[in-house]
């Protein structure tokens, strides 16, 4: 081993990358990963292995294979592994560069993260958000202007197979993804599952939670509701999401209707049995839960919509 070259894997890649210019965007980053910006369009994510080396991904130039510090100088400065040691040895040694960025233009330490989780991070962050698809149009008769709309815009993605996806967080950020298409139906490799969550306002009175991303649009387009937020379960619940749920129920505005809308099966059943059970446990008295149900046997919410939504024509 090239104790050296490990040396700089631990270098803070975040604040080196600063120093190169890039800047800290605190709203998209997590405990476990940061995003950097520079200029228009060089857009990288920062994380930490579980052996406390550094790595990143770039976003949006496909020739940069991402990884280490390593990685990151010779890629940007075109340069030999002999002269990126000379660049990085100034950053070693209880030494410093002599051009120190403003704390508040990286992370200063980032919660190490698996393997498998770095994976969903950086694979979700060269994803696109989604603003039309048609299988979502003519098969699961989603209005692509309820897809276009605030309340999800940006928080349903597309992958390199045209999958729709549905990002999952936990307390830590993201962990995992629902993935979705015309006779496919899947789960990130390795990932776990949170909570997928539409966009949140201020002052919202519903939460909507869903057994799948697909069912929460198909119930937000068959019951408008202006102030309401929705969210996906991804399915059965893990042992780690009642407490993301009762999470969420203790951010709502004060009376609000929590609504278990899961399929009218005894699995989706025992699911809102489970929802609400979370809800209840994080104490607000002041709040209402519901289940709502399709109205027929065996039926999710999609199946209703579908029934009443004549396909659309191709879009153009």
């Amino acid at each position: 081993m090239d104790t050296e070259l490990e040396a700089f894997k631990e270098i803070n890649l975040s604040e080196y990358a600063a120093a190169e210019g890039y800047e800290l965007d605190r709203k998209a980053s997590s405990r476990n990963s940061a995003v950097m910006r520079r200029g228009e369009g060089d857009k990288i994510i920062v994380a930490r292995g579980e052996d406390g080396h550094w790595i990143y991904c770039a976003v949006h130039d496909a020739r940069d294979p991402g990884g280490s510090i390593i990685d990151f100088v010779m890629h940007r400065e075109r340069c030999s592994l002999g002269r990126t040691r000379q660049i990085l040895r100034s950053w070693t040694g209880g030494t410093r560069h002599s051009v120190r960025p403003h704390p508040d233009l990286f992370a200063r330490t980032l919660e190490p993260v698996t393997r498998d989780r770095s994976r969903v991070v950086f694979a979700l962050a060269r994803m696109k958000p989604l603003a039309f698809h048609r299988y979502l149009e003519m098969e699961r008769r989603i209005p692509r202007a309820l897809l276009q709309d605030p309340r999800f815009a940006g928080t349903i993605r597309i992958d390199a197979r045209s999958n729709v996806v549905f990002p999952h967080a936990d307390r830590d950020g993201p962990c995992g993804y629902e993935m979705r298409n015309a006779g496919f139906r899947g789960f990130s490799p390795g990932g776990t599952k949170g909570l997928w969550f539409s966009a949140a306002r201020k002052g919202d009175t519903v939460l909507v939670i869903a057994e799948s991303g697909i069912d929460a649009l198909s119930y937000a387009a068959l019951h408008p509701e202006s102030a309401a937020r929705y969210a996906s379960t991804g399915g059965a619940m893990n042992p780690g999401q009642p407490a993301l749920i009762r999470a969420a129920v203790a951010k709502m505005a004060e009376g609000a209707r929590i609504i278990a809308a899961t399929d009218n099966d005894q699995a989706g059943r025992d699911l809102a049995e489970e929802i609400e059970a979370a809800a209840r446990e994080a104490g607000r008295s002041d709040l209402a839960f519901i289940r709502d149900l399709p109205p027929g046997e065996g039926q999710d919410w999609n199946d209703v919509l579908r029934a009443q939504v004549p396909s659309p024509s191709p879009a153009p």
